[in-house]
């Protein structure tokens, strides 16, 4: 089967090795020129891994990461510990894979390098999507300037503002939340004594928080921080902030958060926007995957998971015996929809905790959390081994099936 992929991100790279890990033909065309991302850390949980160590590249993605020894839960101003827990090895006992940190420049490098070695030179670089058309028996994708590329398949990867959903469903602008997000890495080397712990942190505080963790074997320092605002709805992972700007967005905030802002090179920040769930993924021979299909707010760092996730799911089903393509598509959202639509739920969620503004609703919300840390800090994990414990490689393609988001 000949599969093209729209999009050369986490999700369209990672489908390509999906597709070439069952057999199959792929091409990968990219709108950019080249693949040199603004950097940023991803955080890669052991549901995701579990697809890359299926495809024999979990040690390539361990090589440059940074894996975390707890999560936490801070309040942003004092640095108040709301509860804080094992995660390193407790990954593994717990859900059966490492749990990392990675820089996304090294994430895409390690998944092009993958790529090339099992796929040779597949990914077509200043090649734009615009739109398909179909025939009885193969998709034509039509690029910008006018060239054109048939296969069997055509998965769209191409993000939230993705033109292979447009054509699907119409042209539909995603929501904006109320939420806009700075980013910056910063070695550690440059904020002294003054740094982020060595685990996954989040800090709450009223209508904004941060996350703070490191890459790069401990090399690096990585933060996002949210905050509501209406008066700035640029969505661009290029767009530069100031540190002024910044700095008020998180006036009297614990010094830790002060001194990565106070020291980042550069500082970028976007407007975060949403879709609700989707009435359908596919038509005929085309599918979305990952943020296209549904876009996942970062208040559970599962965005790249999903897609993972996704790409795994949609190969498969691609490859079962006796395989007619446009079923196997729709098994593919049947099996997936109730999951995704789930974590994008819950993530939008997170937003309401996170950003708890009263002192009753602190009380009500984090108080919970900081007597399980005491008490049972092992309910902590379990919480989440819906999401982690998950092991998309393991599920059984069957058009009767539905997966439990649980």
């Amino acid at each position: 089967m000949k599969v093209i992929i729209s999009g050369a991100g986490i999700g369209g790279l990672t489908a390509a090795l999906c597709f070439i890990h069952h057999g199959h033909e792929v091409t990968v065309l990219e709108r950019a020129a080249e693949l040199g991302e603004i950097g940023a850390g991803i955080q890669v949980s052991p549901n995701a891994m579990k697809v890359f160590e299926a495809l024999g590249m979990g040690d390539a993605l361990a090589a440059n990461a940074f894996r975390p020894e707890g999560i936490e839960a801070r309040m942003g101003i004092s640095g108040r510990y709301i509860f804080k827990t094992p995660l390193a090895e407790k990954a593994i006992k717990n859900w059966g894979s490492p749990y990392l940190h990675i820089y996304r420049p090294d994430y895409i490098e390690a998944l092009l390098k993958a790529v090339k070695d099992k796929g040779g030179d597949i990914v077509r670089l200043d090649h734009e999507v615009t739109g398909y058309e179909q025939t009885a028996d193969s998709v034509i994708v039509k690029l910008t300037d006018g060239r054109q590329v048939s296969g069997d398949v055509l998965i769209g990867a191409d993000g939230i503002h993705s033109p292979t959903r447009t054509q699907m469903l119409g042209a539909k602008k995603p929501q904006f939340t109320g939420n806009v997000a700075w980013r910056a890495v910063v070695p550690m080397e440059k904020l002294g004594e003054d740094i982020p712990n060595p685990t996954a942190c989040a800090w709450m505080g009223p209508g904004r928080h941060c996350v703070t963790y490191r890459l790069r074997g401990g090399k690096l320092a990585n933060l996002v921080a949210v905050v509501e605002r209406d008066d700035w709805t640029k969505e661009s992972w290029t767009e530069k902030g100031t540190t002024e700007e910044a700095l008020a967005d998180f006036k009297g905030w614990n010094s830790t958060i002060i001194n990565i802002i106070k020291n980042a090179q550069t500082l970028y920040r976007w407007a975060l926007f949403d879709r609700p769930p989707l009435e359908r993924w596919v038509d005929g021979r085309v599918a979305l995957l990952g943020d296209a299909a549904h876009p996942m707010l970062p208040f559970m760092a599962q965005g790249a998971a999903m897609a993972v996730e996704d790409a795994w799911v949609v190969a498969k089903t691609l490859s079962e015996p006796n395989t007619k393509i446009e079923g196997a598509l729709k098994t593919y959202q049947h099996l997936r929809y109730d999951r995704t639509s789930y974590v994008q739920a819950v993530s939008r969620d997170n937003a309401k905790i996170f950003h708890q503004s009263s002192r009753l609703g602190q009380i009500k919300t984090y108080g919970p959390m900081w007597l399980a840390g005491k008490i049972a800090p092992v309910a902590i994990h379990k919480r989440q081994n819906y999401l982690y414990g998950y092991d998309v490689t393991f599920v059984r393609i069957c058009d009767k099936m539905r997966v439990s988001k649980f």
